[in-house]
């Protein structure tokens, strides 16, 4: 059976968009399958904090060259690099502060501790309660609801086909290829990359293999506009607060807070027991915050694995059918993984390693 496409992308996030791209450049013909819009999933609705200072150690080689590509990108996805704090409020936040970030400095992340005074001197506008606080130049922000957009664009002049709204119900391989059921399509490839984010373990399960994914619900919230307030990207040495100001003075809180749902059930909701202590520790921060009104909250699925790094590679015992997805901190590496899976799967030498699918999931049930 001959197929018009040399491989089918199922998952129009990030990831996916840009693995078809690189693929495209080596001179294959992707297909990407959305069951929604393009990048509107994870890529379209996290706070698009893009902070060295809340990386993985082991990932950082990897948001060092994601946040290349983003300032690349530029004002097509509102990209801006601000420089940012992270900032710690007791002596036992201060240790954390300095033990974390001292192990990312390590790994090649520009950050350097500064005084309280220094602090307050560049941001007035943070509570005088910070008792330390570290500093990186590299970190920013983008606009993560810019994402399909930007994407969409770049598939047409690349002229790569996507098809939005097509949910992959069935995939069936005859051992040189795949058939995948779409609605009353059947769409014929002989090689298969899975990037579905939150989605991506029943579409695992669907080739026989169990991968372990979780769904984190994280509620992300915009202030009314407000007068200027803080010119960084604000964190907190916990990782529970990201906070960024926009140009037109609304004010973006973050932090992983987690609401309510599960993929299987749709989109997930705003939980109120933890928004509020969201909300509460931007406030501590910058204390002006207090008289903001909150326009609106929302929530979307953040897929990780036990161990939080990402599945990139093979799937393990079906030949030509491969996976990427689920980690922590997706939408800073996902511009650069998307790119070395692509070198991976034309055969190329990778610049970096990808990250074994077949590993054990410690804490995996």
């Amino acid at each position: 059976m001959n197929s018009k496409y040399d491989i089918a992308i199922v998952g129009g996030g990030i990831m996916g968009c840009a693995t078809a791209l690189r693929l495209a450049e080596g001179g294959m013909k992707p297909a990407i399958f959305e069951k929604g819009d393009l990048c509107q999933g994870a890529s379209g609705v996290n706070a698009g904090t893009l902070s060295l200072q809340i990386k993985r150690v082991r990932l950082m080689e990897y948001a060092l060259r994601g946040h290349e590509i983003w300032e690349s990108m530029g004002d097509a996805v509102g990209f801006r690099k601000t420089g940012g704090y992270t900032l710690a409020f007791n002596g036992r936040e201060a240790e954390l502060l300095e033990h974390r970030q001292n192990l990312k400095r390590e790994a090649g992340a520009p950050i350097e501790f500064v005084s309280t005074d220094d602090l307050r001197k560049s941001e007035p506008g943070i509570a005088h309660s910070v008792v330390a606080a570290s500093y990186c130049a590299e970190d920013g922000y983008a606009n993560s609801s810019l994402t399909g957009q930007y994407y969409r664009a770049q598939l047409k002049a690349a002229g790569i086909p996507y098809f939005e709204r097509s949910a992959v119900d069935a995939i069936e391989t005859d051992g040189k290829g795949f058939t995948l059921k779409i609605a009353d399509t059947a769409v014929y490839v002989p090689r298969l990359l899975l990037a579905a984010g939150a989605w991506l373990g029943p579409l695992a399960a669907k080739l026989g293999f169990d991968l372990p994914v979780r769904a984190r619900v994280n509620t992300v919230s915009v202030t009314e506009r407000m007068p200027p307030l803080f010119a960084t990207v604000i964190g907190h040495a916990t990782g529970l607060l990201t906070m960024k100001q926009k140009p037109n003075g609304t004010v973006l809180i973050g932090g992983g807070w987690q609401g309510l749902g599960s993929p299987e059930t749709g989109r997930g909701r705003v939980n109120a027991e933890t928004l509020a202590p969201n909300v509460a520790l931007a406030c501590h921060a910058v204390p002006a915050l207090k008289t903001a009104r909150l326009l609106r909250s929302w929530t979307g699925f953040e897929a990780n694995v036990p161990d939080f790094y990402p599945v990139a590679g093979a799937v393990p015992g079906v030949e030509n059918a491969f996976m990427l997805g689920c980690v922590r901190g997706g939408f800073t590496i996902g511009p650069y993984i998307g790119q070395l899976m692509g070198d991976y799967i034309l055969g190329r030498t990778l610049e970096r390693p990808l990250f074994e699918t077949g590993r054990k999931f410690e804490g995996a049930n």
